[in-house]
Formats: C-alpha cells, structure tokens, sequence
C-alpha cells in the first residue's frame, strides 16, 4: 500500500516542472546584503510575487488544469479561496479554454477579488469560514458538473507546488541548510518537503506560521490534526487548515513549524518594501518574521526563504 508520500515521486516533480515551465514564470533567487547583516545569516529569498497571478499558486493550478485537460473533456473547475489560489485557477483557466467557478469569502481582499474577475472567473461569495467555503463549493459543483480543485488538498496541486523549490535549486549551486516556508493549507509546504527528500535532503524544511493562526504549529506538536477555527490574522493566505493530503506528508517531514506575531509579520513586510523594494504580501512576511524571531536558530547557515506572493490592497496597507 503506498504511503502519503509515495503519490509523488521524484520523476512526478521533474514532469510536473516541465509540463508547466511553458506557462509559468521563472522567478528570481534574491538576497540583500543588509538582511544578511542583520541575521548573521547567508539568506536567499525565492520570489513568487513575480509569478503569474502574483503568487506560487499559479504553479499548482497549471499543473492540476494540464492533468484534467488528459484525462477529461469537461473543460469546466471550481474551487474555494481567499484570493491567491482563486486568482491563479481563474488564470490558468483562462489560458487554457476552462470556464473557473471561484467560492470566496465575504472578506477576500478586493485586490484579490479583482484579479479573479480580470481572469474572467466566475465568483461567488460565502460566509468567512471554512464551513461555509466548503458547502457553498459543493452547490457550485451539482449546478455546474465543474471539477473541484481544491487549493491544497489535491495531489496535481501539490506536484505543482513542488516546482518552486525544485526550481530554486536549478538556479544555484549552492543547497540551503534550511528552507523556510510559510504553511496555511500546506500544499507549498509538502510539496517543498517533497522536493528537499528527493533532490535536497540534507535541508531541513522549517514552516513560518501566524501565532493567531496556528493549527499548523498546534497539530504538530500534538501529532493530531487540528483545524483551524475563524482565525484572525493579517496573513489572509494563511488562515485555512492542513487537509488530508498535506497533514501527514507535513507530520512526517517538516523539521519543525514556528509562530510569528501580527506585529513582526507587518515589521518584516515593511523591511523588505523598503530595504529590497519589492511588494510582498503579509503571508509572504511570515517567513522572514520567523527568522528574525528566532536567530539562534538560523545564526551562521545558507537559508533560503520562499515568498509565496505579492497580492496588497494599496489601500490598506498594514502600516497606514
């Protein structure tokens, strides 16, 4: 019987990285100077806010939308999503001839709810919680026959997300001691996980977390999957909880799963604006908040740090 992790193997990554390599950006492995600096640390960070749709998601959603397009002629999806993963499938649809049904919650970003729109994706809203997500999912698929994508708990998804550190290791000679990497459904992180045991196992794969959304940090201390329950956090990416897929490839790998506070994700997010001058977006923060929380841990090692994307309201920026 094949185990969690056995549905994707190291050729299931390599294929999946060629497959949607056409489509997708190849997005830069940048450092500064002044970070290192101040973490005594030799930090690399993989910019997914340059990707398509603004976020990794893009990755996932290709891959899973090239797979369907084998194996079936329905051409119609559907999913739910804050933002990120409702923006990328409306995308990837577009690009490929499928019409995108998209379930967001009332208090998506209207960014993010935009550029779903712009991607001509076909949005209904919900109540903000899980629940809610998940029921209203389930009337879009009896009225429409759409096939579900599920933002994380899918394996075409998480093949796809585990492209973006199998790509970071195509760009550098160098393999990090660690790979810091922010978690809400898992899909980014178990498909790192997955990645760093086949082509990097010498890395140890830490998960960044909100303290006020941490499911994650709580079911793997307790070995017990834990949901998270209408968390409240600046991180709006980072708010849904590890699914069945995820959890037990994530239990099994990760090294360790750490908490940031609201007030050092906004801090972080606020220093890459202005020492690196780029947009990220508060889940993408997260990462760096944990290292600069805890350098101890991360004192005098190669760390490489993913930033999943860079979808801002303008309107409502966190230091305003």
């Amino acid at each position: 019987m094949k185990s969690d992790i056995d549905f994707i193997t190291a050729s299931d990554i390599e294929n999946a990285y060629k497959r949607i390599s056409v489509y997708t950006n190849t997005t830069p492995l940048l450092s500064s100077s002044t970070i290192n600096h101040l973490t005594d640390a030799m930090i690399s960070f993989k910019c997914e806010n340059f990707q398509k749709a603004g976020a990794f998601k893009f990755r996932g959603a290709t891959n899973a939308i090239l797979k369907l397009k084998e194996k079936t002629d329905i051409r119609s999806v559907c999913t739910h999503s804050s933002g990120n993963h409702a923006q990328a499938l409306a995308l990837a649809s577009k690009m490929h001839g499928y019409q995108s049904h998209i379930v967001m919650p009332q208090n998506a970003p209207r960014v993010k709810v935009n550029a779903v729109k712009s991607y001509e994706g076909n949005i209904t809203f919900c109540e903000p919680t899980l629940q809610a997500r998940e029921d209203t999912l389930n009337k879009i698929k009896e009225q429409t026959k759409a096939v579900v994508i599920h933002p994380y708990n899918n394996y075409d998804v998480i093949e796809g997300q585990a492209t973006c550190f199998y790509e970071s290791l195509q760009q550098s000679v160098q393999t990090p001691d660690y790979l810091v990497c922010p978690v809400g459904g898992g899909g980014l992180l178990s498909g790192s996980l997955l990645t760093a045991k086949y082509f990097s196992n010498q890395t140890k794969v830490i998960a960044a977390e909100p303290e006020m959304a941490n499911d994650a940090w709580q079911s793997f201390r307790s070995k017990n999957l834990i949901l998270s329950e209408n968390p409240v956090t600046i991180a709006d990416g980072l708010k849904t909880s590890l699914g069945s897929y995820t959890w037990p490839i994530i239990r099994d790998n990760v090294y360790d799963i750490l908490t940031a506070s609201e007030e050092s994700i906004i801090k972080a997010m606020y220093f890459v604006w202005e020492r690196m001058k780029i947009v990220i977006e508060p889940s993408a923060a997260v990462s760096l908040a944990v290292v600069l929380n805890y350098p101890e841990i991360f004192r005098g090692t190669n760390v490489w740090i993913i930033f999943s994307g860079g979808n801002v309201d303008l309107q409502k920026l966190p230091w305003q």
